[in-house]
């Protein structure tokens, strides 16, 4: 993977710190293949009433001792997948956390009665910091393996707040209902990328440019098994290009008209689905 070092559009003079986030983009055949939105309040300092998919902040030490409230994929092979030296896991359980907390889904969590996913839920929504703590006290263990990674994102320069973003795909538990919480969220939709993309352009759906262009890839697909056996395939990653010959700024993603002559350096992110 290119390194960030020394690039004019990731490094800031005014030197705003990049933290770790994990988004998950949930999906269900409903008969098409829609994705979980949720509408971030006005009062976001990031990304106000904006239409995105529910995730947040990675905290490493969550990494530390989680062997038994979650299964299915080692810390190691995690860490190499992302390509980071360690705590590879903790990018999974952020993912995990923000979908229960935004979206009241708790993936992975196989047939555990209804309340109890309730419970964990009430739990971390009275403080988000205990989510390890409520997995074990109410005996749940996830499957990290029923997510996968999809895609890495570099918040560019300007915004206050800037991320490095790892996103994820997962299909939504087939007994659970979302429910989004109320305060970092102010409403939840299921909806096909496709339309999201159709309403933005009209106006009718305000979302964030990255968010658009992973839409545009969720689109491609037309069944959640097809989108998540791509991903769980872990294609090469792919550097996301910009057409930009007349200022139009026209993202142009891996395997479309145009990519291999568009410039690598206006955008940075990294498909794989």
């Amino acid at each position: 993977m290119s390194s960030y070092a020394h690039q004019p559009s990731v490094d800031d003079p005014e030197q705003v710190p990049i933290r770790h986030a994990a988004t998950v983009m949930i999906v269900q055949d409903r008969p098409q293949l829609q994705v979980l939105m949720v509408q971030r309040t006005s009062r976001a300092v990031f990304g106000p009433s904006a239409w995105v998919f529910p995730g947040g902040r990675v905290d490493l030490d969550d990494a530390a001792e989680l062997s038994h409230v979650v299964h299915g994929l080692s810390d190691d092979d995690a860490s190499s997948m992302l390509d980071v030296p360690g705590n590879g896991r903790a990018w999974w359980v952020a993912g995990l956390r923000e979908t229960l907390e935004e979206a009241g889904l708790l993936l992975g969590a196989g047939h555990a009665p209804l309340p109890v996913i309730e419970k964990t839920r009430d739990a971390v929504h009275a403080d988000a910091g205990v989510f390890v703590d409520a997995l074990a006290a109410n005996g749940l263990s996830l499957d990290l393996s029923e997510m996968a990674e999809a895609a890495r994102f570099v918040t560019p320069v300007g915004p206050p707040r800037r991320f490095d973003t790892r996103f994820f795909v997962a299909a939504a538990p087939a007994d659970q209902i979302a429910k989004h919480d109320e305060e970092e969220v102010v409403q939840h939709v299921w909806i096909e990328p496709g339309e999201a993309i159709a309403q933005f352009r009209n106006d009718a759906f305000p979302m964030m440019s990255v968010t658009h262009r992973m839409l545009a890839c969720l689109a491609r697909y037309e069944t959640v098994a097809e989108l998540m056996a791509v991903a769980h395939e872990r294609k090469p990653i792919q550097r996301v290009r910009v057409n930009d010959p007349d200022g139009a700024y026209e993202v142009v993603l891996p395997g479309e008209p145009g990519y291999e002559t568009a410039d690598l350096e206006i955008e940075h992110g990294w498909i794989r689905i």
